[in-house]
């Protein structure tokens, strides 16, 4: 492939491929709702013995922080947390498990651009860190019940901030 073929496959955004695109997104979201024991329970366990530890001991002896309550400061941190993480994790995995399953190559020589390769993992990504959001979110409802509109900023924020952390997973 010469140097201007190759330029012009990959500036080739403003038409994506997309059958490719969700052909991508569907086998992401199908590959970690199908082990949903083993990507969407962890969070929920590391984040419920967050709360507990930090937020119900340790947020006990803390106290009111420039007049809000400790828990109400760690929880919009937790969620965050969580959220970075599993997205982090699902585009890093998948991408490297297809490197492993030697699949990659074969998306890498279909006339699909590397945008939409991108597009479609970063897709991905986004779809387990907002479920895995909602599950952090309700369980955190459990042990502090918010009357401010920050879970609302949270989850725009969760949305529209964060395709650069899942990016960041395959590079």
């Amino acid at each position: 492939m010469s140097l201007a073929n190759y330029e012009e496959k990959a500036t080739d955004f403003g038409n994506p491929n997309w059958v490719a695109y969700q052909t991508i997104v569907r086998t992401e979201i199908r590959r970690f709702t199908r082990i949903w024991v083993q990507t969407m329970i962890p969070p929920a366990i590391t984040m419920t013995l967050y709360f507990i530890i930090f937020g119900s001991l340790i947020g006990r002896r803390i106290g009111e922080m420039g007049g809000f309550d400790y828990m109400a400061y760690i929880v919009p941190g937790l969620i965050m947390m969580s959220v970075i993480t599993n997205s982090y994790a699902n585009v890093s995995s998948s991408f490297f498990g297809s490197k492993f399953g030697r699949f990659v190559e074969e998306m890498l020589v279909s006339p699909i651009s590397n945008q939409t390769i991108l597009l479609g993992y970063v897709t991905g990504g986004v779809a387990r860190a907002v479920s895995v959001g909602i599950i952090v979110t309700i369980l955190s409802l459990f042990f502090y019940a918010f009357g401010d509109p920050q879970y609302f900023c949270s989850g725009l924020d969760h949305l529209v901030d964060r395709r650069a952390v899942f990016a960041v997973g395959l590079y």
